[in-house]
């Protein structure tokens, strides 16, 4: 059986740092008007104050539900943090880890993403893990050699067998708001090197982990980026502001 075939298609909205209770409002339901037809799996990352509201919108629709970010800590004096059970507590099952803005805006390194994923594993929530190098690294030759890096830091904390409730995230950081696109084949190359080295502990994992593509996919590149052999969906950055753009990637795989 052709292993794509095997893994579902997923869309994941990642709103960053963009909210109102109106705004939120207005965006869900219009989200949930179209996606009932969407075969994909779809989440939505809502910043922590809107988790709540979130999860009552999306009650009993096929919408789930996600965080940005969690501490590693399950709870303690860490003023203005959050933890995984926290997140878990408004009906969130996903959490993105290791956002390249966490990574560079907040010196979150391999291994501090590395302990955020086994802090929302060990919780059951399911992390997005995010890899991808900047465009100093890709001219300089060390694509392969970043992405390893993360993702080695990943399997050496949490286990291999881990990854069967991770989904990969792959960004090309130089491809994101910077007016530079990556080519379908440049993103298969990168994604086909991530499941080969998946594989190279478990063709078992490798075969089922969905990798997402976060570099900017839009409307109108969805189909194409989606129609590739090794990526799954999208993580999806400003397009999932809006309704119509978001529903429209949600229903090209």
């Amino acid at each position: 059986m052709n292993a794509k075939k095997m893994r579902k298609t997923i869309v994941a909205g990642n709103w960053k740092m963009n909210a109102s209770k109106d705004s939120v409002e207005s965006l869900v339901t219009d989200i949930l008007s179209g996606a009932s037809d969407v075969s994909a799996e779809i989440i939505v990352c809502a910043p922590f104050p809107y988790l709540s509201q979130v999860e009552v919108l999306i009650e009993g629709s096929n919408l789930m539900l996600g965080a940005q970010n969690l501490n590693v800590n399950a709870s303690g004096a860490f003023t203005g943090e959050v933890s995984a059970e926290m997140i878990k507590d408004f009906g969130a099952n996903h959490v993105i880890v290791g956002h390249s803005e966490r990574r560079s805006l907040y010196g979150e390194t391999s291994e501090i993403v590395a302990e955020k994923t086994k802090a929302a594993i060990d919780s059951g929530l399911t992390p997005i893990l995010c890899l991808g190098e900047s465009l100093d690294q890709r001219e300089s030759g060390k694509t392969e050699s970043v992405v390893s890096e993360q993702l080695n830091k990943v399997i050496k904390m949490v286990g291999i067998e881990a990854f069967n409730n991770i989904i990969v995230a792959y960004e090309p950081v130089w491809a994101i708001g910077t007016g530079m696109t990556a080519t379908p084949e440049q993103a298969q190359a990168v994604h086909k090197f991530i499941r080969d080295l998946l594989a190279s502990s478990s063709q078992d994992i490798a075969d089922k982990t969905a990798i997402l593509y976060g570099g900017s996919m839009n409307a109108s590149n969805a189909v194409e980026l989606i129609s590739c052999a090794d990526i799954d969906g999208g993580l999806i950055g400003g397009a999932a502001l809006k309704a119509e753009d978001f529903l429209q990637i949600c229903k090209a795989g």
